[in-house]
């Protein structure tokens, strides 16, 4: 499908079923932690997926080609990444399995009503608050402070939009770790997986994915670290399958 580009959007391909998207480097553009949660979560067939605070749409579109799941919803509060992101759903034919909408998350078990999914995923903002930003309304801004909403915030919906024992999968960073945990088990969701991110081997984790299991029982399992970086400077095996499904 034919797409009309605003200024500074470009076109990116994604290198998998051809899928590809829009995105503005002047505004935000994903990066590998998205990759990775969408190659963390497990989305089965016949399930339906929403991506809460979904940006350009990336993990909604990485979803419906990786995993079996039935529909992707992603949904965003700032209108303009919102309005791109279905763009790139357009763009891609996918509409009838990709729907993107404009929200809150503070207010998403109110849009779509409790217990609505089977699968919840979330790249949080991982700085606290907006305090010395000077532009707290900036698309980057919102993305990775907690401008629009808290961790707590998006635990609460999280727990409240799952079935029960529905999955959740979190992509963090590891010194929000434990405000991570204390907010799961808050709002009765049970950390069940969890694998540290390290740059390269010899480097302390800059990222951590989390799955989540809604009135699950307690038993955590932590998986082998996952390294993006050889000695090299190059992927590794592991990350280049991920990116390459």
């Amino acid at each position: 499908m034919e797409v009309t580009l605003r200024e500074t959007e470009r076109i990116d391909d994604l290198q998998r079923n051809n899928l590809k998207i829009i995105q503005n480097p002047s505004k935000f553009c994903f990066g590998m932690d998205a990759v990775l949660l969408s190659g963390f979560a497990d989305v089965r067939a016949g399930e339906r997926a929403i991506d809460l605070g979904t940006g350009t749409g990336i993990i909604p579109l990485l979803l419906s080609a990786k995993t079996a799941g039935d529909h992707f919803t992603g949904l965003e509060i700032q209108p303009g990444m919102a309005e791109m992101a279905s763009r790139s759903v357009e763009m891609n034919n996918l509409s009838a399995k990709v729907t993107i909408d404009c929200g809150d998350i503070r207010e998403a078990t109110l849009k779509y009503g409790a217990s609505s999914f089977d699968v919840v995923t979330s790249n949080p903002p991982y700085m606290i608050g907006g305090h010395g930003l000077q532009n707290p309304e900036s698309a980057k801004a919102i993305a990775r402070h907690e401008v629009k909403c808290t961790l707590d915030d998006i635990v609460r919906e999280t727990a409240s939009l799952l079935v029960p024992h529905g999955r959740c999968y979190f992509v963090h960073r590891p010194f929000r770790l434990v405000d991570l945990f204390a907010s799961m088990r808050k709002y009765g969701v049970e950390p069940k997986r969890m694998r540290l991110v390290y740059p390269y081997a010899d480097r302390e984790p800059n990222m951590v994915l989390v799955e989540g299991a809604r009135s699950g029982k307690p038993r955590l399992a932590v998986e082998k670290p996952l390294v993006v970086y050889k000695d090299d400077g190059t992927y590794t095996d592991e990350i280049v399958n991920i990116y390459s499904f």
